[in-house]
């Protein structure tokens, strides 16, 4: 990184980039909504969108590298971008804790809640007569069947090969 002459904190100036990315998410948020209800041109629009999101990525870091290469940063700078970043893994670990969270409310308390156990003894015969207190629950017949095993080559190694290419490019990148 380079080093800024004097000790001064650099503010940047103002930019176009937040409003230009708020209006290509917006565009692809509008799009999904119209696509989902099956209109014609939402795909294209919904591509727009996205293509806004990639023009604003490219304008915005690109803005943020040549002012660091210009040498406007220090490294109070430096601090303040890995300080960013520090507490954006931390706001993305309390988000994932807090399904973890739900999940365990689901499975230990709210599952043997209602099925009559320890304080909610009345809730399986006033709310959800007949109510079996198992886990997993019998999956969602009524919404399409029981549950059915996943095949292994589909979304799942999709899935699988997006996060070990991200990781490898993060790595050669560092």
């Amino acid at each position: 990184m380079a080093q800024h002459a004097d000790d001064s904190y650099y503010v940047p100036h103002s930019t176009k980039w937040p409003i230009i990315g708020s209006v290509g998410m917006a565009l692809m948020m509008g799009s999904a909504a119209y696509w989902v209800n099956e209109s014609s041109v939402a795909p294209w629009t919904f591509l727009a969108g996205a293509l806004v999101l990639i023009y604003m990525m490219f304008g915005w870091f690109g803005e943020v590298i040549r002012e660091s290469e210009s040498g406007m940063y220090n490294s109070q700078v430096d601090t303040s971008f890995r300080m960013g970043m520090l507490w954006f893994i931390a706001s993305e670990v309390m988000f994932f804790a807090a399904f973890f969270g739900a999940l365990f409310y689901a499975r230990v308390l709210a599952v043997p809640w209602l099925g009559g156990e320890g304080a909610g003894a009345f809730t399986n015969e006033i709310l959800w007569q007949g109510y079996d207190a198992v886990w997993p629950t019998a999956g969602p017949e009524k919404l399409g069947g029981p549950f059915a095993v996943v095949p292994a080559f589909g979304v799942p190694f999709v899935n699988t090969l997006i996060l070990l290419t991200s990781g490898l490019t993060v790595t050669l990148a560092h």
